[in-house]
C-alpha cells in the first residue's frame, strides 16, 4: 500500500507480538518469507497455511479474515461504518465526499473497536461464552 495506515492494537495482539518478538525479533519483519529475510511472507503462504489446516480455497482465504470482520462489526451495530472501513484501509468510493473526510482517521473508536473485537475473538474461542453480535434494540 503506497500510503500510510495506522492500526490500533489490542492488548492480545500486543501480548501476541512480544512473544513473536522474541522469535523473530531481530529481523525487520515480524513473519519473514522463508526464501529471504529481506521479504514478508507473502499472501499465497498465508492461503498455502490454510490449505494445509483444511480449509479450501471456496471456505477461506486470508483476505476472508477482512472480509469476515467488515461484516460482523458492522453487525455488531456499535461501530460507524467509515471507522470500519478506515480500519481495512479502505478510502471513500464518492471522490467529492472523499475530498472532505480524506484525514479522517476515526482514531479512538478505532481503538475501543479493536479491543472489542479481540475481546469478542476470545469469547468464541471459549466456546459458549458469545457476546450478541447485534446491539439490543428496543422494542417500542
Amino acid at each position: 500500500m503506497p500510503r500510510q495506515h495506522r492500526v490500533p492494537l489490542a492488548r492480545q495482539s500486543l501480548a501476541i507480538l512480544r512473544e513473536l518478538h522474541e522469535i523473530t525479533g531481530s529481523g525487520r519483519w515480524l513473519f519473514p518469507s522463508v526464501r529471504t529475510l529481506a521479504r514478508p511472507i507473502s499472501e499465497n503462504t498465508l492461503n498455502a497455511a490454510l490449505r494445509r489446516l483444511g480449509y479450501g480455497s471456496d471456505a477461506m482465504t486470508t483476505h476472508g479474515f477482512r472480509a469476515m470482520a467488515a461484516t460482523r462489526l458492522n453487525e455488531m451495530g456499535r461501530w460507524n461504518s467509515d471507522a470500519i472501513e478506515r480500519q481495512l484501509a479502505h478510502q471513500e468510493a464518492n471522490a467529492v465526499r472523499r475530498a472532505y473526510t480524506h484525514s479522517a482517521e476515526y482514531w479512538l473508536e478505532r481503538v475501543s473497536m479493536m479491543q472489542a473485537w479481540a475481546d469478542y475473538l476470545d469469547a468464541l474461542r471459549e466456546c459458549g461464552k458469545v457476546p450478541p453480535l447485534m446491539k439490543a434494540r428496543a422494542i417500542a
